[in-house]
C-alpha cells in the first residue's frame, strides 16, 4: 500500500475504528496520550482505555494552570485510575521566575518552549505512537491536520502522531462526552473554550475560533505541535 493510500484509509475510519486500528498496528509498541484534560482529550482517553486501560497520560505541569483544572485532573485520575505522567520543566516555577521574571508576558513563546515544549518532547521519547485530541476546527493552524502523521522529535526520533478527532466538530465532542457520562471541566461553563495556563487564557470573543482566547490573541500555538517536525 502506498503512503497516499494509507493516509486515505486512515482518514476514512471513524474515531473509534481508528483507535482500534492503531492499537492493533502498534502490536505492543509503546503508546501514549498527551492530555490537557479538556473535553477532546477526555473523549480520546475514553476510547483508548477500552483497549489500553493503563495507557500513559502525559500532562504538562507548567506551574501556571488554573486551580480548577488541576482539581479536575486529580479527580479524573482517581476516578478512572489513570496512569498519569506529570511532565515537569527542568526548573521550578520559583527558579524560572527568578531568572526570567514574568516571561509569559514579555516572551510567551520562550516561556512555552521552556515550560511546555521541552518537557513534552523529553517525555515523548519512550513512545512510538502519540495520541492527541487535536481537531481541525479548533483554529486555522490546525485546518490541515491529518488523522495520522509521521513526526520527528528534536532528538531525531520518529513516531506516529494520531489525532482521531481531527474531523470532529465541538458538537460531536460534547455529544460523545454526554453519551458516556464524562464529567466536564467547570471552566467551560464560564465561557472558556480552549484552556491553557491561567495567565495566558481568556474567554474568546463571540464568534471567534476556540483558541483565539489564548495568549491575548497574539498567537494560536504554544509550540507543542510545531516543534515536532512532520516528515
Amino acid at each position: 500500500m502506498s503512503e497516499i493510500q494509507g493516509v486515505a484509509e486512515y482518514e476514512a475510519l471513524t474515531a473509534e475504528a481508528l483507535v482500534k486500528q492503531v492499537v492493533r498496528e502498534a502490536t505492543g509498541a509503546p503508546i501514549c496520550l498527551t492530555s490537557s484534560f479538556q473535553t477532546e482529550d477526555m473523549v480520546v482517553l475514553h476510547m483508548l482505555r477500552q483497549h489500553l486501560p493503563d495507557v500513559p497520560v502525559i500532562f504538562l505541569e507548567t506551574g501556571y494552570h488554573f486551580k480548577e483544572l488541576l482539581a479536575y485532573r486529580d479527580r479524573m485520575t482517581a476516578e478512572w485510575r489513570l496512569n498519569l505522567v506529570n511532565a515537569l520543566p527542568l526548573t521550578t516555577l520559583k527558579e524560572h521566575e527568578g531568572k526570567f521574571g514574568l516571561l509569559y508576558i514579555v516572551q510567551p513563546t520562550q516561556c512555552c518552549q521552556i515550560r511546555k515544549v521541552e518537557p513534552l518532547m523529553r517525555s515523548l521519547e519512550p513512545f512510538d505512537w502519540w495520541f492527541t485530541g487535536l481537531r481541525r476546527e479548533q483554529s486555522p493552524t490546525r485546518a490541515g491536520l491529518r488523522k495520522v502523521e509521521d513526526h520527528k522529535l528534536p532528538t531525531g526520533k520518529q513516531m506516529k502522531k494520531i489525532s482521531v478527532l481531527a474531523d470532529w466538530t465541538m458538537a460531536q465532542v460534547d455529544a460523545y462526552a454526554e453519551a458516556h457520562a464524562i464529567p466536564k471541566l467547570e471552566l467551560y461553563s464560564r465561557g472558556y473554550t480552549s484552556i491553557g495556563c491561567e495567565p495566558c487564557t481568556a474567554v474568546p470573543e463571540a464568534g471567534a475560533d476556540a483558541r483565539s482566547g489564548r495568549w491575548g490573541g497574539k498567537k494560536l500555538e504554544c509550540g507543542i505541535h510545531t516543534f515536532s517536525e512532520k516528515v
